[in-house]
């Protein structure tokens, strides 16, 4: 009989195959005291773990580089140096000694124990990414405990088949709890067609490593790893996010069908990256490529990216172990992303993280419990609250600005005197910059505009800056008062609820009006069911993930804006807009 799974959509495309089980990789760990002459030896043990899994990332890092361009993937490469920078936080490893020095905890019981201190930390995170980080820590952690238990990575020897199955004939799919970066390579290498894991996100590391390989996959589908039996047959249809296990005949055929018809799909928007995005009325639309690292260039240029149109400058701000980038570190990367675009525009925003956020370096306030830090110290209010970072942030922006078009993006601003606070720190680095004879270039100034209190003053906004850049998914979220990651009220997310139309269509309004640019780089932008309404609204400039331009592209080549400026107008005056979406 045929079960079916649902968890999240995260990389498109149908699978089919035989499944692979990874039984769970949880580790059991062994909770008793020791003796005082016992503690070095348990700090050692500690140590020589944490050695291992350094050197074992070490060489997965090595065999990237020893893979081809076209194999070697940016985002594996980053979260294996999140991996590592995670290994050498001093949270992590000064809170394990604090329990085996103070509590006598064996080695394995104080490494749980603190992974659960910081865990806390991490489920408290507003932003959605830095929250799903948790799970990098557990697998490093998780790690940890295997060298310490000598027991082998749980894909290790994964990509091996059944036995009577030939490998010319029968496809196979990976069925996991969850996957570490390091996994994934072996993945990658390995004969698997697509993968199922219990847990992930979105924004979690399999579902962006998924999207950079464009292999189907389904996250988040919870029990999968224990309804699914080994060599069962399986279809993974990333499309819907759903797993059917064990499907009839009927099934089957019709996967099969639609798996052959993603194929020619594929193969015929990938003809589309050199094809102008231009609407049946002959506007243009700017089709811009999200990044977070700037290896990322590179899949930005082959998605067919006209440019960067935000480049998150503080995933090079994460898991630093208590020290943060400094300035010649960030000129560096930010040189190498506006390098890597070939003349293109990279628009660079200011680091977007708080006291709330995993920066290792006890910036947060005393007594600051972060009760919600979605209203917290972060983004500019961080930053500026940080002038000597900021400032750092500032001058290697502009220095990297001499290099090529760069354009300086700052987020979540509302207030006017944050406006004036800002612009006075460009205006500080430039003078550093000039004072010490060092060579910089001319920026465009944007602002984000991420919630209400902005949306509803645009005409601040458009005084002080050159463009601005709608953060869509914070805009919902603060608009609505919804919780994207609270499962009781995630369904009320809605981002063509009325309110929202409206902060939107004012805001791309008012830039047309003035002449001033805009662009959305929030997940509408990348959602191709929203394409046409945002093209009627007025957009025409959209920045969104590599993988999905040449879907939002196709779309627009369909597109006569004329037509869609009416529609567009009565889903935006509409009770229930959702409802003439398909119109």
């Amino acid at each position: 009989m045929t079960i079916s799974v649902h968890g999240l959509a995260v990389s498109r495309g149908i699978a089919i195959g035989r499944a692979v089980i990874v039984a769970s990789s949880r580790v059991d760990v062994a909770h008793y005291f020791v003796q005082a002459e016992q503690v070095e030896r348990e700090i050692e043990r500690l140590r020589q773990a944490r050695n291992a899994v350094a050197e074992e990332i070490v060489k997965v890092q090595q065999s990237l580089h020893e893979l081809g361009p076209n194999d070697a993937h940016p985002e594996l490469t980053a979260l294996l140096d999140v991996h590592l920078m995670l290994l050498q936080d001093e949270q992590l490893t000064s809170g394990v000694k604090h329990w085996i020095v103070e509590r006598h905890y064996n080695a394995e019981w104080a490494l749980t124990t603190q992974l659960e201190v910081i865990a806390r930390q991490f489920d408290e995170m507003e932003d959605p990414y830095l929250r799903e980080r948790k799970a990098d820590l557990e697998q490093v952690v998780e790690r940890m405990l295997r060298f310490m238990r000598g027991v082998a990575s749980p894909v290790a020897g994964g990509g091996s088949r059944p036995a009577h199955d030939s490998a010319a004939e029968v496809p196979l799919v990976l069925i996991a709890h969850d996957l570490s970066p390091a996994d994934m390579l072996q993945f990658k290498q390995s004969v698997f067609a697509g993968f199922v894991t219990d847990v992930g996100g979105k924004t979690s590391h399999t579902a962006i490593v998924a999207r950079s390989m464009d292999i189907p996959a389904v996250v988040g589908a919870r029990s999968a790893s224990h309804l699914i039996k080994q060599d069962d047959w399986v279809i993974i249809d990333g499309d819907a996010g759903v797993v059917l296990v064990d499907p009839s005949p009927i099934l089957l055929a019709e996967y099969g069908f639609k798996q052959r018809q993603g194929e020619v799909e594929r193969e015929r928007l990938s003809r589309l990256k050199n094809t102008p995005a231009v609407t049946l009325d002959g506007q243009k639309i700017e089709l811009l490529a999200n990044i977070e690292q700037p290896e990322d260039a590179a899949a930005a240029l082959k998605a067919g990216a006209v440019g960067v149109g935000l480049f998150r400058s503080e995933f090079l701000f994460m898991g630093r172990s208590g020290k943060l980038p400094d300035e010649e570190e960030q000129y560096h990367a930010y040189r190498r992303a506006v390098e890597g675009m070939q003349g293109l525009p990279v628009t660079i925003r200011t680091v977007d993280v708080g006291a709330d956020k995993p920066l290792d370096r006890g910036a947060s306030r005393a007594g600051d419990d972060h009760l919600n830090p979605a209203l917290g110290l972060r983004a500019i209010r961080w930053s500026l609250s940080e002038p000597s970072m900021f400032l750092a942030q500032l001058r290697a922006i502009l220095r990297a600005a001499a290099h090529g078009p760069v354009n300086l993006l700052i987020p979540m601003l509302a207030h006017a005197s944050e406006i004036r606070q800002t612009l006075a720190l460009v205006n500080r680095a430039r003078e550093q910059l000039d004072n010490a004879s060092m060579a910089y270039g001319h920026v465009k100034l944007g602002a984000m505009i991420e919630v209400p209190a902005a949306a509803l003053t645009i005409p601040l906004f458009l005084r002080h800056f050159d463009f601005l850049s709608i953060g869509t998914n914070d805009l919902i979220q603060y608009t609505l008062a919804i919780d994207r990651a609270d499962e009781a009220v995630s369904h009320l997310y809605d981002p063509v609820h009325p309110a929202v139309l409206h902060l939107l269509a004012g805001t791309i309004a008012q830039c047309r009006e003035k002449g001033k640019g805009v662009s959305v780089c929030g997940e509408m932008a990348g959602d191709v069911s929203l394409t046409r309404l945002l093209l009627g609204l007025g957009l025409r400039s959209f920045s969104m993930h590599p993988s999905q331009i040449l879907a939002v592209k196709q779309q627009i080549l369909r597109c006569d804006t004329t037509r869609l400026q009416t529609w567009a107008q009565s889903v935006l005056v509409a009770e229930d807009p959702a409802a003439l979406m398909t119109d």
